[in-house]
Formats: structure tokens, sequence, C-alpha cells
């Protein structure tokens, strides 16, 4: 049985689905993909816009750079772990 995601992993995983899209995606398609309720995205996203890791242009919610250098470390981060088998 998996375990349930932190924090950390669902915005980890939010940015990582939206940075496998070009950077862009439509708020629904994010949804669905990262398996959250409208309630929980709407809470991550709010968070994340106001951290500047993402910012919402016209219909399309778009990574910023400072968010593919939070994906990117998170990343190393895991890696590190499963190495160590931590």
């Amino acid at each position: 049985m998996e375990r349930k995601r932190n924090h950390t992993q669902i915005v980890s995983d939010m940015l990582g689905i939206i940075q496998e899209r070009r950077g862009k995606i439509k708020p629904t398609h994010l949804m669905y993909k990262a398996n959250l309720s409208h309630v929980q995205m709407k809470k991550y996203l709010e968070e994340m816009k106001k951290k500047d890791l993402i910012v919402k242009k016209n219909a399309l919610i778009e990574i910023t750079n400072k968010g593919r250098e939070f994906v990117m470390k998170y990343s190393q981060i895991k890696e590190f772990e499963e190495t160590f088998g931590l």
C-alpha cells in the first residue's frame, strides 16, 4: 500500500506536471493529473503563486524559473534519499 503524499510531494508533483506540459497547463487538467479535489488544488495554487513558483496568465497556469528550480532541487533530494536508503 502506498503512503499518502506529503505537502512538499504534492507541490513537486504539481510543478512537475506543469513542466511536462511545456510549462503551461489548464487548471482542470492539472487537477485531474495531480489527483486533487478542486478545493485542494485552489489552496496549493494560491500558495505556489505567493511563493512565485507559478503565475496565472489568461486561462493557463505557468511554471516560473523558481518553480523549475524547485523541481530540480527536490528531484536531487529524492535521489539522495534513495541512494542512502532513507
